[in-house]
């Protein structure tokens, strides 16, 4: 089965919404939290916390908690627990509200690397699983599974029929996203959107096309991308 419309695959964090909204509203439950364990002043804490964030995002827990003169490695490790299961507040980048809704006639789908508890709370709170035909959450099957590997893609093409041709995938990253899909023949898009936006690739790892952001993904965008993918795939020999 050939595909006259192009399959849709979206990428999340900072592709659809604001990824550090995600980060801040998970320190803010950090916060509530150290202060209830520790006596320590709630609003301190998160200061602290949003300063060794602005700093640097690794190591964040250690460096603040040690800041505030508390240092406990089980109170990091129940932090970090924390902040993954709670309850975020969250918004869609208007772009791509409009975007999804531009795109409603299309089969659409979503491919999320990142903890699956995290990324099922960050999905629920944007209301995408009715926005989408299937998410995917790559831990959810293995690590290995995770980008760049195209194993989510491969069954979402197993889904609905579609030659890689017919499906492109929207990021972000250029160190993953596009890398172990374009030489399988997929169409591949960047969006230049959230903390990946002023990375330059590595040779190989770019999409084949750079967007400013998703309100530039228009219906034309798409069809021209798509209408060459398919030249391509019908001018190669057949095995």
């Amino acid at each position: 089965m050939t595909s006259s419309r192009p399959i849709l695959v979206f990428d999340l964090d900072d592709t659809l919404y604001n990824e550090l909204s995600y980060v801040r509203s998970g320190l803010r439950a950090v916060a509530a939290f150290a202060a209830a364990e520790t006596g320590a002043d709630e609003a301190a804490l998160l200061g602290l916390l949003e300063a060794a964030l602005d700093e640097d995002r690794s190591g964040v827990f250690d460096r603040a908690f040690a800041r505030a003169g508390v240092r406990s490695s089980r109170l990091v490790r129940r932090c970090v627990g924390v902040y993954r299961t709670h309850t975020p507040t969250l918004s869609l980048h208007q772009a791509a509200e409009r975007c999804l809704d531009r795109f409603s006639d299309h089969r659409t789908f979503l491919v999320t690397d990142g903890n699956t508890t995290a990324q099922a709370r960050k999905v629920a709170a944007l209301g995408l699983e009715a926005r989408f035909e299937r998410v995917f959450l790559t831990w959810r099957y293995g690590h290995a599974r995770s980008k760049p590997s195209p194993w989510c893609f491969e069954k979402i093409r197993a889904l609905t029929g579609a030659r890689p041709c017919d499906v492109i995938y929207v990021g972000d990253n250029p160190s993953k996203d596009f890398v172990g899909l374009r030489p399988l023949g997929y169409g591949t898009i960047r969006v230049l959107t959230g903390q990946h936006a002023g990375r330059a690739a590595a040779p190989g790892h770019d999409a084949e096309l750079t967007l400013p952001d998703l309100d530039a993904l228009t219906r034309e965008t798409v069809s021209a991308l798509h209408g060459r993918l398919a030249a391509a795939h019908a001018e190669e020999p057949t095995p």
